[in-house]
């Protein structure tokens, strides 16, 4: 996990095919899981914030088959960050409204 500004804001371009200006929170792990780097477009400047880890490993969701990137509410991140397993949290019935297909 060398990547800085330049390096992130590549993968985000040239791999997941996103605008890294876009605004959206872009979240990268080591191959361990006992990193994280986080990449955000604040609308002045770039942001690169780092979080490792003493003890045991981040719980990354999983995806699609072939998706590279997946998305996730920010309490999903909050709780990612904090050390929660994802797919042991579960939201009460009803909580959250279903999303219109379009």
């Amino acid at each position: 996990m060398r990547k800085g500004f330049e390096g992130l804001y590549g993968l985000v371009r040239d791999e997941l095919g996103r605008d890294p200006l876009s605004g959206h929170l872009f979240l990268f792990a080591n191959r361990t899981r006992t990193r994280l780097k986080l990449l955000f477009w604040d609308g002045s400047g770039l942001w690169v914030c780092a979080k490792r880890l003493e003890k045991g490993r981040f719980a990354w969701p999983e995806g699609e088959a072939q998706e590279r990137s997946v998305s996730m509410r920010h309490e999903e991140l909050t709780l990612l960050l904090s050390g929660i397993d994802l797919k042991r949290a579960q939201p009460r019935r009803g909580w959250l409204r279903k999303q219109n297909a379009a």
